[in-house]
């Protein structure tokens, strides 16, 4: 994987995507988790065209920042970037924005894992 892989992923927020759908009581804006999901995704398609057959890559560490609420129906453009590589683990550089408006950034970890041998390794059982 090269330093400088790129990936991206869109979505438009729905009220599943808000604060309000996991309580009543918080505002319908974008949730932090959503947001960090839509930047796992981007991360996942920097990386997934170096896999090999039966490879995809999981995620270890996350540390961003959500600075911007955004809702219902804006849509969310996530980015990233590989910017280091640290053994098995490459460091990716990860914004979200509605339209050219930064709502969060920071970095996320993810490895490349074999999927058959990750689901043993765990113990988990294949789909």
């Amino acid at each position: 994987v090269p330093i400088g892989a790129k990936g991206a992923a869109e979505e438009r927020v729905q009220y599943e995507h808000t604060l309000t759908a996991h309580h009543h009581s918080l505002p319908p804006v974008y949730s932090t988790p959503d947001m960090i999901g839509l930047m796992e995704t981007a991360g996942f398609h920097a990386l997934q065209p170096f896999c090999d057959a039966g490879e995809i890559s999981v995620g270890t560490a996350v540390s961003v920042e959500h600075r911007v609420p955004v809702g219902i129906n804006a849509v969310v453009r996530a980015t990233a970037e590989v910017e280091a590589i640290d053994g098995r683990f490459y460091r990716i550089h990860v914004a979200a924005y509605e339209g050219k408006r930064e709502i969060g950034a920071g970095t996320i970890t993810r490895t490349i894992v074999r999927v058959d041998d990750f689901l043993k390794k765990h113990d988990i059982p294949k789909p």
